[in-house]
């Protein structure tokens, strides 16, 4: 979805143009719009859906766009869109599962100059930045950075610093970060609560930094992928429930689902060693070798303790590969 397509952000809380040292327009012209379409028999499918919107990046060269993993695995066909109505058709280069980064390779040009990457390093709290999707200052929020903090997901996913900005950007998905001097910074997640500097709750998004795509990029478009051992992977989501570790449900023919972990149990340690979070969780899984590894869990059902050892996979073993058209 653009913001000529139903919504737009209040012009209040839009970026002007007089307030940034760089091209607002220029920079803003370089979000396009993203649609996918995933085969209804795809892993993700079920989870995601078969047709998915969100934003991505050109990055400067023109030849590649940077958005967020999720929007584009396993997508049988994407395009991309821009402001003016443009369109090509893109091909999905890789998705890093460690950092959460989608690349593409546009299969056609775009008029619309890209954005070179800035330093998210440089970055300290109360910066401003823009978050952006497609559709020009009316899809953009002018936000700043309320914090870099530690970010786990469910989905077996740890970022040791993931950028907090707000006010939050209701279309977040693959939406551009840009930093104060007009670079590339970050590219957009998800929607969270997170804690204001008065200490009270408010929507915020949670941004991948840039830096690290800058470590990776340009594997990640030559080869599809990062050479490092892939991590072991469970299928199992777990949530934060107070002090306890809930699964909220398993992957069907994951790890955890042969295993016969159940939404409701409760994980109490990996490998004789108790977990006290979810990073805690995913990172003492991790430690204990590449995909493949035996993964023993200590869980608790109906005040019963079960110990169960599953065997980790790889998670794009489950997964289709993009093919080139």
């Amino acid at each position: 979805m653009s913001a000529d397509e139903g919504w737009s952000i209040p012009p209040i809380i839009r970026p002007r143009p007089e307030a940034c040292a760089f091209d607002l327009d220029r920079a803003l012209a370089a979000v396009v719009k993203l649609r996918a379409e995933i085969p209804s028999d795809a892993f993700t499918a079920g989870i995601l859906g078969t047709e998915r919107e969100g934003s991505a990046v050109l990055l400067e060269g023109g030849r590649h766009a940077l958005t967020i993993g999720y929007l584009i695995a396993e997508a049988e066909r994407v395009w991309l869109t821009s402001a003016d109505g443009r369109a090509v058709e893109a091909h999905p280069l890789g998705y890093d599962f460690v950092t959460g980064f989608g690349l593409l390779l546009l299969l056609g040009r775009l008029p619309t100059p890209g954005l070179a990457l800035g330093s998210s390093e440089r970055l300290r709290p109360g910066d401003p930045v823009i978050l952006a999707a497609c559709g020009g200052r009316a899809a953009a929020v002018q936000a700043r950075l309320i914090g870099k903090r530690e970010f786990a997901g469910y989905w077996e996913y740890l970022l040791d610093e993931a950028l907090f900005t707000a006010p939050a950007h209701p279309h977040w998905g693959g939406t551009g970060c840009i930093g104060p001097d007009g670079r590339l910074v970050g590219i957009g997640s998800l929607l969270i609560e997170a804690e204001s500097g008065s200490g009270e709750s408010a929507a915020a998004n949670m941004v991948v930094p840039i830096d690290l795509f800058a470590a990776i990029g340009d594997e990640l478009a030559r080869k599809g992928r990062v050479d490092r051992p892939p991590r072991p992977w469970l299928g199992v989501y777990v949530v934060e429930a107070g002090d306890r570790l809930v699964v909220s449900g398993v992957a069907p023919g994951g790890p955890a689902a042969e295993a016969g972990l159940q939404r409701g149990d409760l994980v109490v340690a990996v490998a004789g060693r108790a977990v006290v979070d979810l990073a805690d969780l995913w990172r003492k899984v991790w430690a204990l070798g590449p995909a493949g590894t035996l993964v023993p869990l200590l869980t608790v059902r109906d005040g019963r303790r079960f110990d169960r050892v599953l065997r980790s996979i790889d998670r794009e073993s489950m997964m289709r590969r993009p093919k080139l058209h």
